[in-house]
């Protein structure tokens, strides 16, 4: 099969705002999660989240954009702006058919759809912007940076919540592999607003700590809940004959995916999470022994973490591989933080450093290898990133280094 290169990446993360801040951010184990800002978190049970800093739209798009666009698609365009520069591609210099936009979306322009519906309440149908019509929508992020950029070939949106990231650098790659010369793929979320605070509170997953050192706890015997963030990553994939005769910087291969649905609560069936790492390995034609270190979900709540722990172990043995989850420093980023996983991995294995885990006390019972605290030196040519999304969806992708 075509082997699919990643060219170029842009990040938006709590922790860092472009890729240079957010992997000097991560190398330092520096925490974005902290007491929302964005609005009054006073009245809900929790207050903490990974927002991003520093971003004004106005400096990285032009003015006509930001009327009929909410914070997520903003942060998407300039993501997928600064991989497009990363990758030294014009598309001015493609036929507009040979380039598609594939992005993945758990709950779309939330923040723009509260605000039109705060006016139809107030002030009447009348006030609410025709840009409704849109901006709220799933399809968003992929619409508007097709049309910016004009990419006219083959296009999509993928939503499976926190999965949802992975599944998309997967139908990108198909596309790739089908013929399609470029596709802008990944994920970017932002839903840090009242109404998306409500929904995802809801989910009952949330933690309620008001201390951002012991709030989100992956693998830790006081896991309580997750902290929602924003942000994600935007990248560019072609072939790698493509990216060779063009001369371009490689930062590697999606290698091998895999993805599976989880059997009902209360069933009594196991997750089928270990299924969707032997799929991906497979389809890469890995084996455990080639994976040099694990991305995990991480998705802190103890009966989740605890059927993470044991896939892992069953599919690679006790101990045996190194496990980080670099979100500890972000939040989870729904379906922004899957591909945020794989820019790290790719620039990890580019630095031959594993990324740290921060604040968590590790529960001895899960027996991982989970790299705590600060980088550790390892040479890194495979690495297995893993996304869990709400309600089952389980999604497994193997990266390998560039030449």
């Amino acid at each position: 099969m075509t082997p699919v290169a990643v060219t170029g990446m842009g990040i938006a993360a709590p922790n860092g705002l472009g890729t240079a801040d957010y992997w000097a951010a991560t190398l330092g184990a520096k925490s974005g999660i902290g007491r929302i800002t964005r609005f009054d978190p006073s009245g809900y049970p929790a207050q903490l989240a990974g927002e991003i800093p520093g971003f004004e739209a106005a400096e990285h798009l032009p003015g006509r954009l930001l009327p009929q666009t909410d914070r997520v698609t903003r942060l998407s365009l300039a993501a997928a702006d600064w991989a497009l520069a990363d990758a030294g591609v014009d598309p001015q210099t493609f036929d507009p058919l040979d380039m598609g936009v594939v992005t993945a979306s758990h709950a779309g322009g939330f923040e723009f759809g509260q605000d039109e519906l705060q006016k139809l309440w107030s002030k009447g149908s009348q006030f609410v912007s025709a840009y409704q019509s849109f901006a709220w929508f799933y399809a968003v992020n992929s619409g508007q940076i097709s049309i910016r950029h004009g990419m006219k070939g083959p296009s999509g949106v993928v939503v499976s919540d926190q999965a949802g990231g992975l599944d998309a650098l997967a139908q990108a790659r198909r596309l790739v592999r089908k013929g399609t010369p470029l596709i802008v793929g990944g994920a970017v979320d932002a839903s840090v607003c009242p109404w998306g605070w409500v929904a995802q509170l809801a989910g009952g997953r949330m933690s309620d700590s008001d201390e951002p050192t012991r709030a989100y706890l992956p693998f830790d015997r006081d896991a309580r809940g997750y902290v929602p963030g924003e942000g994600g990553a935007i990248f560019i994939m072609e072939s790698a004959a493509a990216a060779r005769a063009r001369g371009a910087t490689v930062y590697g291969e999606l290698a091998g995916y895999g993805a599976t649905f989880d059997p009902p609560p209360g069933s009594g069936r196991a997750s089928t999470l270990r299924t969707a790492i032997r799929i991906a390995l497979d389809d890469a034609g890995a084996a455990p022994g080639d994976i040099d270190v694990v991305f995990a979900d991480g998705a802190g709540v103890p009966e989740l973490d605890r059927a993470e722990a044991e896939a892992i172990s069953t599919v690679f043995g006790s101990g045996r591989v190194p496990v980080t989850v670099p979100k500890t420093m972000t939040g989870r980023l729904h379906s922004g933080a899957a591909p945020l996983d794989v820019a790290c991995a790719l620039l990890a294995m580019r630095a031959g450093v594993i990324p740290p885990t921060v604040h968590i006390d590790p529960c001895p019972e899960y027996d991982l290898d989970l790299v705590l605290y600060q980088v550790r030196p390892a040479t890194l040519r495979t690495a297995l990133v893993l996304a869990r999304g709400h309600g089952g969806f389980n999604s497994a992708l193997v990266v390998r280094a560039g030449q």
